[in-house]
């Protein structure tokens, strides 16, 4: 990454993206009347919204690359921070959402930590490791929710009468 602008446009579509599929997850949740893991992804979503809304005005008055979505230098197919929506279930419990959402937190931290640690832009360098610090505060927030939700039982997924798709 060698702008600052190119930066911003990669921050912000990252936190879009992440937004946006908690609130995906979040509404397929809702859906199971699961409203406590429906209430996390959906605080999750607001978390990332906070952070779309810094990496926005960072960009106020630049003019940011309009970048298509191959164009995008992530370390993988998605944004870092997007977590993975085919690893909900309808009956996943608050633990598996705060792994869900502490994974997805972890692998932005890393992004950022990296953006900080290996660009020749010294003001990148410097807004990478803002973020990055951010992401660990958020790493932070998830693990202390974490230790109050342990892990369910193996059998977490059972249902004695699960949902059947009419043809």
């Amino acid at each position: 990454m060698e702008t600052v602008e190119e930066f911003i446009a990669h921050a912000i579509a990252l936190e879009e993206d992440s937004a946006v599929r908690f609130d995906d997850m979040a509404d397929a949740l809702d859906v199971h009347q699961n409203h406590e893991v429906t209430d996390l992804f959906r605080k999750m979503a607001h978390y990332s919204r906070l952070h779309l809304a810094e990496a926005r005005k960072l960009g106020e008055g630049m003019t940011l690359p309009d970048l298509k979505p191959w164009e995008f230098k992530w370390p993988n197919a998605e944004p870092p921070e997007t977590p993975d929506q085919d690893a909900t279930h309808y009956l996943m419990t608050p633990h598996h959402a705060l792994v869900m959402a502490l994974d997805s937190e972890k692998r932005a931290q890393v992004y950022y930590a990296g953006l900080a640690d290996g660009s020749d832009n010294a003001r990148i360098r410097e807004l990478a490791a803002e973020f990055a610090e951010e992401e660990s505060e958020h790493v932070a927030l998830l693990e202390a929710m974490l230790a109050k939700y342990p892990a369910p039982p193996a059998d977490w997924d059972e249902d004695m009468d699960p949902p059947v798709a009419v043809d």
